[in-house]
């Protein structure tokens, strides 16, 4: 237990003492709160006597202050054996006047323990009204004690269910809290991870496309060799970088524990991206129909979305398309949305050269969806060959 704890369970033996005596003052006046019996009483003292012990024992002051502050200190264990030590004073109660060291033990079984085990305690408990009502004539005497015991054992048990409401109602609420709190973070990885996804794969398609060059291509002059190999190491080493983070998203932190992210993209890196895969020798036709201050304060997390869709249309143009050029379009204002148009020819018979999930154009339409936006894409004739269209239209609020 805790200091605090102490300190509670002192002062309850306390108080529960005290006010032990004092109904055994009140009893001493004729003022019974709880049904006693005479005859048990009597029987004790016999005993007492039986066993020689001194006669301040069983006076009826002295036995009733010595009992109650026993009573009291009975409370120490009312956490440790609530049940117990509730069942010990309740029957201690018909003997002698220790009702409220038996109603502090009643709220805690009320409090901690099940629901058939408070029953059943509270049943233990109303049982001397039963019999107070069958061993005395019904009188007004007889009934107020009976109706006097039993709302005291009722009030006793119903705050100790209140206080177990209470405490199950705040570790609920401590659960949730907690459930709240580790959906949030897994969330959180697990849009880290698919942006990590994201660019993973591309890095991985710049690196397999001057790969294929040079292999297809050996004899070529020392100049493109250099540049390709150059292209390849940065890819490859950014692609490391970026596998590392990846490991460090998906390892569940600590809870609290502070973790950093990569810088996000924006709309206005969508020139630079392209001019990657122009690099990477990928023939892009770019329209960008946007004007730079709008393209300069657009959303973040729009911008993020767009760069994103035109990332995952370009690693899935150079993955499935190889060689063929791509018409990218992107126009857009604030008030009137984005819109994104990426088409290139299809290969016939290509196979991808990088393996993939084939998940990452669901995973698109899941994230443009989740900006409020769609996306679509499909494969359709085009002057006696295929052509793959991807179209996405993301929500731009205005200024």
């Amino acid at each position: 237990m805790s200091g605090r704890d102490r300190l509670v369970d002192l002062l309850t033996v306390i108080g529960a003492a005290a006010l032990s005596v004092t109904v055994s003052y009140a009893h001493a006046n004729d003022l019974t709160v709880f049904p006693r019996f005479p005859s048990a009483t009597a029987f004790v003292e016999e005993f007492a006597r039986l066993v020689s012990l001194p006669v301040s024992f069983y006076s009826g002051a002295a036995s009733d202050l010595l009992v109650a502050a026993a009573a009291g200190v009975l409370l120490w264990w009312r956490r440790r054996w609530p049940v117990p030590v509730a069942v010990i004073l309740v029957l201690l109660s018909v003997v002698w006047p220790l009702i409220p060291a038996a109603l502090v033990a009643l709220c805690t079984v009320a409090a901690t323990r099940r629901v058939r085990t408070v029953a059943t305690v509270t049943a233990l408990a109303l049982l001397p009204c039963v019999l107070y009502l069958a061993v005395y004539a019904p009188g007004s005497r007889t009934v107020s004690t009976v109706v006097t015991g039993a709302v005291l054992v009722g009030g006793a048990v119903g705050y100790g269910l209140f206080l177990r409401g209470l405490r199950e109602r705040a570790e609920q609420a401590r659960t949730e809290a907690a459930l709240r709190a580790e959906h949030a973070r897994q969330r959180e990885r697990e849009a880290i991870a698919h942006e990590m996804h994201d660019t993973l794969a591309h890095r991985l398609s710049l690196l397999s496309v001057h790969a294929g060059a040079l292999q297809v291509n050996p004899g070529a002059p020392t100049e493109q060799v250099q540049q390709a190999a150059g292209v390849i190491r940065d890819s490859a080493h950014q692609a490391l970088e970026e596998l590392q983070q990846l490991l460090g998203v998906l390892r569940a932190p600590p809870a609290g524990a502070s973790r950093s992210s990569a810088p996000q993209p924006v709309l206005a890196d969508l020139t630079r991206l392209v001019e990657e895969s122009r690099t990477a020798g990928t023939a892009i036709d770019l329209v960008f129909d946007c004007a730079p201050a709008d393209t300069a304060a657009a959303p973040p997390a729009m911008g993020r979305t767009a760069y994103r869709i035109v990332q995952e249309a370009l690693t899935n143009a150079r993955k499935h398309a190889p060689g063929q050029p791509v018409r990218l379009v992107v126009r857009g204002a604030p008030g009137s949305g984005l819109t994104i148009e990426v088409t290139n020819p299809v290969t016939p018979g290509s196979t991808s050269p990088v393996p993939g999930s084939g998940l990452g154009l669901v995973g698109l339409t899941e994230r443009a969806a989740l900006a409020g936006g769609q996306l679509r894409h499909e494969q359709r004739p085009d002057g006696g060959g295929t052509t793959h269209r991807l179209l996405a239209r993301l929500p731009w609020p205005a200024a």
